[in-house]
């Protein structure tokens, strides 16, 4: 059943890098640009690169390079893991040969109904938290849902959860990264996303109202067209 009051649309595209330094490099050969200065998350123990690739298909999305930072202070991140499974052996392998196309976050217009209808469908997330980054226009604030293992589910077909600014904050989305992204020269044309359980991910992805995105039954993967300036370039994760 679908909750008619949810507006759930992709926020960004989530590529792991060992380094972020590798993602960079990586970002230049495959995609033909360099991508932006981002921040870093001091509760994860993580830093990134953005960059804008939104279409009038998906007119919020960005793409985010992500990576474990190694300056990272152990004690303000504490016991958590980190999240998008950046602490799993065989994800830091598989980027340790070539960043990757790892999984995808939505922006929902109410992250806890969301996270509750999923729940409801035996799909647990995790808990939703409030994080933030430094900006060079101050702090930015969203909440966000992170599993305590860290994981993310379905092979990282089913997305995280989004929703920009403070709990209660007026204008959230006045507030989205993609707002401060110059235009990259790099459009997201297509998004597929493929799983053995693909009827769980048709319903998980109607019942939150989450559409253009198409759906098959195959092994885990997601695919993403983006048009770029070495030309049409398709990112596919393979399940990792």
């Amino acid at each position: 059943m679908t909750n008619r009051s949810l507006q759930t649309h992709i926020d960004h595209l989530v590529v792991a890098a060992r380094t972020l330094d590798e993602g960079v490099a990586w970002c230049e050969a495959t995609l033909g640009i360099t991508p932006q200065s981002g921040g870093e998350h001091e509760q994860y123990g993580t830093h990134n690169r953005l960059f804008k690739i939104a279409t009038p298909r998906y007119p919020m999305a960005y793409f985010e390079i992500i990576a474990i930072n190694p300056a990272a202070l152990a004690q303000k991140r504490g016991a958590s893991k980190r999240w998008f499974d950046l602490d799993d052996a065989v994800l830091q392998e598989s980027i340790a040969q070539v960043p990757t196309l790892i999984h995808f976050v939505v922006n929902t217009t109410d992250i806890q109904l969301a996270s509750n209808t999923w729940k409801a469908q035996g799909l647990d997330t995790g808990p939703v938290v409030q994080a933030q980054r430094q900006t060079d226009k101050g702090p930015l604030h969203w909440q966000i849902t992170v599993r305590d293992d860290g994981q993310r589910l379905l092979g990282g077909t089913l997305p995280t959860l989004i929703q920009w600014g403070k709990p209660g904050a007026a204008e959230p989305l006045r507030l989205h990264p993609r707002n401060s992204l110059p235009r990259s020269g790099v459009s997201l044309q297509k998004i597929t996303v493929s799983h053995s359980a693909a009827d769980v991910l048709k319903t998980a992805y109607e019942s939150v109202h989450l559409k253009d995105i198409e759906i098959s039954n195959s092994e885990a993967n997601i695919s993403a067209h983006l048009q770029t300036p070495k030309g049409l370039v398709v990112l596919q994760s393979r399940g990792i």
